[in-house]
């Protein structure tokens, strides 16, 4: 029988091209720039709360910080339904590890690992998901920072950063970083970087979310925004100068 004929049954025959499987090609629904560092007595988090749909800032209460298990941070910028995805996966692990019931868990090294496999097989199947996540936590009083790309890239470090605030927010905090930062002192840092990004990145919005984990557990802060001054001259005409603009 030929591709395209229709069977005895009245069924038309599937063609090779319709039995083809699909792939992510782009992503949908997104969220910018995760930022993390580690201070004094733990790792602390900060994200803005937006999702876009393209150019358009769809969603303004997404939450990309969560908690894994005990000891683990994550935050996820990239397409929000891929790291739903991961969160299940995540889910599946966590519950997985406690039926063993033998008194230990996963701490964020071992979820970190987890999700550089998940990540690179992924990126093997020519399917990747779409974010870049920042993985911290505390365990047996070692604190553990890191992150990991769409294509299973990843790196440990004192402060880390996805999205823009790679190019923008990085500096700064190589340049106010330092072991014994407190608690206050690692948010102003992350204020400034997180103002940095406001002004800069067209997706980030004013309303943020500031989360820590230390040994005694997980905080994360309720929805807040920043004090933003916007009359900088700068601003006032941002193509000046710039030659060939409109």
């Amino acid at each position: 029988m030929e591709w395209g004929a229709v069977s005895s049954e009245g069924k038309e025959v599937s063609t090779i091209l319709e039995s083809g499987s699909q792939r992510t090609l782009s992503p949908y629904v997104t969220g910018t720039s995760v930022l993390g560092l580690k201070y004094k007595d733990g790792v602390i988090m900060a994200a803005d709360m937006g999702g876009s749909y393209g150019s358009t800032l769809r969603y303004k209460s997404v939450e990309r910080i969560k908690p894994i298990g005990k000891h683990t941070l994550l935050g996820a910028s990239g397409e929000i339904s891929d790291f739903q995805e991961i969160l299940r996966y995540l889910d599946e692990l966590i519950i997985y590890d406690h039926m063993w019931d033998d008194g230990n868990s996963l701490g964020p090294k071992e979820v970190h690992n987890y999700l550089n496999r998940v990540m690179y097989n992924r990126r093997n199947k020519f399917n990747p998901l779409w974010n870049s996540l920042v993985v911290g936590g505390v365990k047996n009083g070692q604190k553990y920072l890191g992150m990991v790309g769409m294509i299973g890239t990843h790196y440990e470090d004192n402060h880390v950063a996805t999205g823009f605030g790679n190019h923008l927010a990085r500096p700064i905090m190589r340049a106010e970083w330092r072991e014994d930062l407190t608690f206050e002192e690692a948010v102003k840092i992350l204020e400034k970087c997180l103002l940095v990004l406001l002004y800069r990145d067209r997706s980030a919005i004013n309303k943020f979310q500031i989360s820590k984990i230390t040994e005694e557990g997980v905080t994360i802060s309720e929805p807040y925004a920043l004090k933003t001054f916007w009359g900088f001259s700068a601003f006032q005409n941002p193509t000046k100068g710039a030659e060939g603009s409109w």
